[in-house]
């Protein structure tokens, strides 16, 4: 089959193209623009009035109250209070793996790189308040100014005006769009801007162009779209044995990334066993306007399209995809509203006071007077008097007065009415706000859940738009984070910054290959979005619970707990170092599990410290049994080898005999003829092999065994420093405990003492015999006798 040109290529690719566009705005162009209008509803001033509503209210007072953009920004500060973060966990459930830590590190620090907070709310808001955002994912060099640095990096950038933009495939019904086939991104620029970037002039396109639902040209503006579109490529994987048994994989890229790959796995020795057929999914991106294919940009990092769409509401009716945030159901409530006050505005305006009514004769000459009454206050006003029917002049007062505009009862019952129902649209945030004391607290968390409850929908949307952008990272991270030995910045959950350095050797622990550490292209891990509070406001409700728990606690190993957590969790200027103290406080009392390398930091601490007499004799007991199994293992290896070695020199002899007796024609699997005694005694060699092969075994086994068993012993001595560190701190506050109680036990016996010595002079002094003294008749004192 003939090669098609690529200018025929990508005109058939262009016709296409335009024809889905075509189809997207048939089907969604009403739809989005009501995104659009309840954007620029709730936004922009004066956008409340638009429509036939202006025309009617037209040289009338227009005023506007805009409650709906408060219930939005409610909205959106409780999502910016409350972060929706990524995170990655292996596939097989296991803990701890260090990959997807480095992976979650990584992320983050794309993440702040890139402001993606700017992304992430831009989409959320415009999510609430037109019911669709977006944001994209591309990459770009490290440092675009080295020409010899190719390393990249991952962007997450905002798109703005997403209802406008953003299309995809209509047969993708998923709502992260994981399903979809094809995505347009359509931008606007002047015309001079596109003739000057693509050298194109959108008046020689074809005709046909205006005939569709999207005018890719207007007088002011041109329209240039990103087309993404996946391919399904299919690839042939050989797969080869290498010597040890071992199977390896390479496609048809590595062949042609290193030309001596093949020749290398020969000479190894690994064979080629089959080939297997596999599709794989590619992302292919192009810039296009309504006249042509600007540019074939060619294959993206990653399998996924880069372009993340979050929702405020979404469904399907009648086979179309449909979404709206917050403000759509509100507008009719709000419109009614502004009309009652703008009314209420003009009638306020309206004077107040009761005009009266004259003939021009009356006011004839005196016009000036009366206009100028409100501003100068005049004593009195002038009239003149009315010519009669018989032709006298008689004095007459107003003929009428003016009445001053009364408020329709039917308007303020609809005042009261439309307050209740924009209430129960937007939800009530004053019950929260307002809290009356004497509530319990039980009722204060009841009414914050409520309100909490309106957002959550808006919440959890979002949340799968934040798994579909991890997911798209990590496809791409896979194929431009694979540099040897390439030192990144990770960022942990705590905000602290540090390096992690990719594709580093190593050698595995449990089977003793080499292999790569933080090979970021065999990451495959589930992503999970969680919603919750900031890292500082998790730690800061922390404190408070465990300072809370502090003063119902009574027991005084549990109150040493709480307090090393709260100072361990504690934030502030120069408590980093206080935190890690407490920290390795509470890993030494066991309250909380170690990290690797926290692990073998515990490790060497406890090395350099010494031991018990009966954990030294433990440990070198199996030192002793070990080495002894691995001697004697060295020994039955040896004989056998031994054995092996006579075997093949009789063979050798044989060979030699053989050879003498003109026998070399015989085939290589003939064996010469031996007597009987020599075929006994191989056959008894034999024997003993097998035999010294199985006790090898035995004493692999028993070699295994016991290191199994130092592995016990070690972490039994390890539990028994632990218990015996928390048996002395438990001593010491037994100790403590004494010595208080002796020191209140001894200041009881004083205090009983002196009570009992000033009870024995106060006996004494009252059993001493007493005289009344007498002076002028009178008693004036009692004194004891001595």
């Amino acid at each position: 089959m003939a090669r098609i040109p690529t200018e025929e290529r990508l005109a058939n690719l262009h016709d296409e193209a335009l024809r889905q566009f075509n189809d997207i705005q048939t089907a969604l162009r009403d739809e989005r623009l009501q995104c659009l209008q309840d954007r620029r509803f709730y936004s922009l001033c004066g956008a409340q009035w638009e429509g036939p509503l202006y025309d009617q209210y037209e040289n009338k007072p227009k005023f506007e109250v805009n409650k709906i953009m408060l219930a939005v920004i409610r909205i959106v500060n409780e999502y910016r209070n409350n972060r929706i973060t990524v995170d990655y966990v292996s596939k097989d459930g296991s803990e701890n793996d260090k990959l997807a830590e480095v992976c979650d590190g990584l992320y983050r620090a794309d993440e702040q790189a890139s402001v993606a907070d700017e992304a992430y709310d831009n989409a959320f808001e415009e999510a609430v308040g037109g019911g669709i955002g977006a944001w994209r994912l591309r990459t770009v060099y490290e440092d675009e100014e080295d020409d010899e640095n190719d390393r990249q990096r991952i962007r997450i950038e905002p798109i703005y005006d997403a209802d406008s933009s953003v299309f995809f495939d209509l047969n993708a019904k998923r709502q992260d769009k994981s399903d979809a086939k094809f995505c347009f991104v359509v931008t606007s620029m002047t015309r001079d801007s596109y003739k000057e970037i693509y050298n194109d002039d959108p008046t020689d396109w074809p005709k046909i162009i205006h005939q569709y639902e999207f005018d890719w040209a207007t007088p002011d503006i041109v329209f240039v779209a990103e087309y993404y579109k996946i391919e399904e490529k299919a690839e042939t994987i050989r797969i080869f044995e290498a010597i040890d048994g071992t199977e390896e994989r390479y496609s048809q890229t590595d062949f042609a990334n290193d030309e001596t790959l093949e020749e290398t796995l020969m000479a190894i020795g690994s064979r080629e066993v089959r080939q297997k057929r596999v599709k794989r999914m590619r992302v292919r991106k192009y810039i296009m306007s309504g006249g042509k294919v600007l540019e074939d940009a060619g294959y993206i990092a990653g399998k996924c399209i880069p372009i993340v769409v979050v929702y405020g509401k979404r469904w399907f009716v009648d086979n179309v995809e449909r979404c709206m945030g917050a403000v759509r159901l509100a507008k009719d409530a709000q419109r009614l509203k502004n009309m009652q006050l703008s009314k209420l505005g003009e009638i306020s305006a309206l004077s107040s006071i009761e005009k009266p009514i004259m003939t021009p004769e009356q006011v004839a000459g005196h016009q000036v007077m009366w206009a100028e009454d409100n501003l100068r206050d005049y004593p009195y006003l002038l009239v003149n008097p009315i010519t009669g029917a018989d032709g006298a002049q008689t004095i007459s007062g107003p003929v009428a007065y003016t009445r001053s505009a009364a408020i329709p009862p039917a308007m303020a019952a609809l005042l009261t009415i439309t307050e209740q129902d924009m209430q129960d649209i937007l939800g009530n945030p004053q019950g929260a706000d307002k809290m009356v004391s004497g509530v319990s607290g039980k009722a204060v968390e009841m009414i914050q859940t409520r309100v909490d409850m309106q957002t959550f929908i808006y919440m959890s949307n979002f949340s799968k738009g934040m798994k579909r952008c991890g997911e798209i990272w990590l496809s791409i991270a896979r194929e431009i984070y694979t540099e040897d030995k390439r030192k990144m910045k990770t960022i942990a959950a705590t905000g602290e910054a540090s390096t992690v350095e990719l594709m580093q050797p190593m050698i595995d622990q449990e089977t003793g290959a080499m292999k790569m550490a933080n090979d970021l292209s065999e990451a495959t891990f589930d992503v999970i979005a969680e919603v919750g509070p900031s890292s500082s406001s998790k730690r800061a409700a922390t404190v408070r619970a465990l300072t809370g728990m502090l003063q119902i606690t009574t027991d005084p190993e549990t109150s040493q707990v709480l307090t090393a957590m709260a100072m361990m969790n504690m934030e502030g200027e120069g408590l980093s170092d206080t935190n890690a103290y407490f920290r390795k406080k509470l890993l030494r009392m066991g309250v909380i599990k170690p990290t690797d390398d926290e692990a073998e930091e515990l490790m060497a601490e406890m090395q350099g410290q010494p031991q018990d007499p009966n954990s030294m004799y433990l440990q070198a007991a199996a030192e002793e049994a070990t080495a002894k199994a691995a001697k004697a293992r060295a020994d039955t290896v040896e004989t056998i080898a031994n054995a092996e070695l006579k075997n093949a020199q009789t063979m050798e002899t044989f060979a030699k005999i053989s050879e003498m007796d003109g026998e070399q024609q015989q085939p290589a699997q003939q064996m010469p003829r031996m007597d009987e005694k020599t075929m006994l005694e191989i056959e008894a060699m034999r024997l003993e092999n097998q035999l010294k092969r199985n006790r090898v075994e035995a004493t692999d086994t028993q070699i295994e065994q016991l290191r199994a068993e130092r592995t016990t012993n070690d972490s039994m001595v390890m539990a028994s420093e632990m218990m015996q560190q928390a048996v002395s701190g438990i001593a010491e506050a037994v100790d403590k405990i004494g010595g208080a109680m002796e020191q209140l036990a001894t200041s009881n016996t004083q205090n009983a003492e002196k009570a009992t010595q000033n009870v024995e002079k106060a006996i004494q002094s009252i059993n001493k015999p007493k005289r009344v003294v007498r002076e002028k008749g009178r008693i004036t004192r009692i004194e004891t006798e001595e």
